[in-house]
This record gives C-alpha cells, structure tokens and sequence, in this order.
C-alpha cells in the first residue's frame, strides 16, 4: 500500500519498521514538532522522526493539522490508501479520515472498548487489570470509538510496571497493524462496532494522580505506582516536605498493626499502614531537594520514629 504514517513517540517505532519491512511504501511520516525537554530545556527529536531519518523516509512536522492547507494539499498530492496512526498524540481531522480509500487505521494500547482515552496502558496497570493488549480500528471523529479491525492479547505480570508493557505491545501491535492491512487490502476484515455500554475511559495522567492515599489498599497503591512510572510515579509527605517513593512493595509478612499513613520501622526496614489493615514496605525514597536513598539511609538520616505519619 501506499501509507502516510502518523506517530510521535517509542510506542509508535516497532509499527513504522514492520511496514517497511512488510514493502509498503510510505509516502510521508508525520509526527508532533520536536519539544524542549528535560531540566536543561533541550530540543529533542520524536521516536518516530529518528527512526523515520534512519528509514530515509521524508517527514512533516506540522504543528497544526486541522486548518492546514499546505499539509493538506501534502496529504491529497500523495493519495495514500491509508493512514497508519500510532500514538500521534493529535485529532485527527475530518478531512484527514475521509482521505484514504482504507481509512485511518489505529493502533490502540487497550482491548477495547476498555480503557478509551490518552493513558490506556497505565490505567489497565494502576486498576490491577491482568490482561491488557492492542486494538486495530479505524479512526472516526469521536474518542476511540471506531470500529474495531483486530485485537491481540497480551498478560500483564503482578510486578509489570507501565514501560515494560508499553515495550510489550509495541512489539504485540507491530505485526497486528501489518495484519491488519494485509486483510484489509484483501477484503477479509468486516469492522465491528463497539459496544459503548462495555467502555471504560483512561484520561490523561496529572501530577495530582502520583500522590499517595494511605485509605486504598496496599495493593491498590502498589497497582497504581506500577502504573504511574515514570511519571507521575508516587509521592506523598514527611514532615511537611515531598517524599517521592522510588520502590515499596506489598507486605503480608511482618506482624505490625499500623494505621493508614502510619509508619513502623522493623528490622531496619519501613512500612507504611493501608486501608484494612495492610501496609507496605516503603524500599526506595527521596526527600524533595535530597538525593535518591535507601529506606535504612532514611530511617538513619532523619532519625524516622515509629508513628509518625506520612500525609
């Protein structure tokens, strides 16, 4: 076929090189403009540009796509017969879905109709979901609401943070997208509609969503620091300065009864109180302005007491 592919970041790499691979011709990439990043501001480049340069293939960074007559007379001179988009991080516009003979056709990190939206792989994590996977659909003008084309699922371990699942399905949805084409080319795909009544949505993730609240479950907050990783990972307080948690894990050993948000030291070791009686092993912290430490260096260094609370 003939494609342009839209994609932005890592998620987006396995798919661009497995429609190489498979001998599409992909007429243009598009991706988001490069972004200052990082505490030094510096400009970085799309995972999706990278690759794209390495490919040789010709690239369009627009920064507006919906009221765009030059990208769009780009887009029509090419007359693809489809668009592939992977994690653009854009809305597609109406007359960008109406372009192709085959339609926009998506990849999405969710089995949907489960978990529409921005973060559909680190809210299947944070909820404690054990199965999540790719969908193939193609893209009309509502939120993930197209109709799907094929899906594969993928398992996700009790210890799975949210990158090595997002690395998981990248390689999951590569071939599923070359798949998904092939039978579209052919005529062997009949689209099936969602079911809204089935959806679940997976909003963008805020700073706001990495603070800790000592009345979840141990496991919910475990769930949800795996989820949240690398950002906005999981903090709370410890007198009255942020206290980023690196790593905790659930525990169901030691015989300490703690309230929620209470701490217990034991064996030079940290736990926290949860909701119901549960608690966790705080393994990893760093006091905002302080360096990345051990629980027993943060114990020593602050002198922690049974009791006092984390907020």
């Amino acid at each position: 076929m003939r494609l342009v592919f839209c994609g932005t970041p890592e998620f987006a790499v396995p798919t661009l090189q497995a429609l190489v691979d498979a001998g599409h011709h992909i007429s243009l990439v598009v991706t988001q403009p490069d972004r200052a990043s990082g505490r030094g501001l510096e400009t970085a480049e799309p995972a999706v540009k990278l690759m794209a340069v390495s490919l040789g293939l010709p690239i369009a960074q627009p920064e507006k796509i919906k009221k765009n007559p030059e990208f769009r007379a780009q887009l029509e001179a090419i007359a693809p017969d489809a668009i592939v988009v992977v994690a653009f991080g854009r809305i597609i516009p109406k007359w960008m879905l109406d372009l192709p003979k085959y339609g926009n056709v998506n990849l999405h990190g969710s089995l949907l109709p489960k978990y529409r939206g921005a973060a559909p792989i680190q809210w299947a994590i944070a909820n404690g979901e054990t199965e999540s996977g790719v969908t193939t659909m193609l893209l009309n003008e509502g939120l993930d609401t197209g109709d799907m084309l094929l899906a594969h699922k993928v398992g996700i371990l009790p210890d799975m943070i949210a990158p090595e699942l997002f690395e998981a399905l990248s390689y999951v949805g590569a071939p599923l997208m070359v798949d998904t084409l092939r039978k579209l080319e052919r005529g062997d795909l009949c689209p099936v509609p969602q079911d809204d009544a089935l959806a679940t949505y997976a909003p963008p993730l805020t700073r706001a969503d990495g603070e800790i609240d000592f009345k979840r479950t141990a496991q919910q907050i475990y769930d949800r620091w795996r989820g949240f990783q690398p950002w906005p990972g999981a903090f709370t307080h410890f007198r009255g300065k942020r206290l980023v948690v690196h790593l905790l894990c659930v525990d169901q050993k030691e015989q300490i009864e703690l309230q929620p948000g209470e701490l217990g030291i034991r064996h030079g070791k940290l736990f926290v109180g949860c909701a119901h009686g549960m608690k966790l092993e705080l393994r990893e912290v760093q006091v905002e302005g302080k360096a990345r430490s051990s629980a027993e260096e943060f114990i020593r260094g602050y002198q922690v007491r049974d009791h006092e609370r984390l907020s």
